[in-house]
């Protein structure tokens, strides 16, 4: 059975100050595990960056990182998830003109 599609979304924030949202999307059972899977690619990111290596990307089950940007830090506790939302999604509910 197909796994649904989550979105996982983490505050973060860097050493200036700045602050926003990292999200993360992939297939996942539950929240829970959506959380998991977006924390072990980050790490897995992480990792590759200390040690000059290239960022792994796009695991099967959709989840992966383009890229690490030090001095940021995530806020893990802070994360949550749910099913993913295209933000597209309004354009097949209403007619629209460009």
């Amino acid at each position: 059975m197909a796994k649904d599609y989550f979105e996982v979304d983490v505050p973060i924030r860097n050493t200036e100050g700045l602050r926003g949202v990292h999200v993360f999307t992939g297939q996942a059972d539950s929240d829970s595990a959506a959380i998991k899977a977006a924390h072990e690619v980050y790490d897995a990111a992480r990792a590759a960056a200390a040690a000059g290596l290239e960022i792994p990307h796009g695991r099967p089950d959709g989840w992966g990182a383009c890229g690490y940007r030090p001095g940021w830090e995530l806020d893990w506790a802070a994360a949550e998830a749910g099913l993913w939302k295209s933000p597209y999604s309004w354009l097949t509910r209403q007619p629209f003109e460009l």
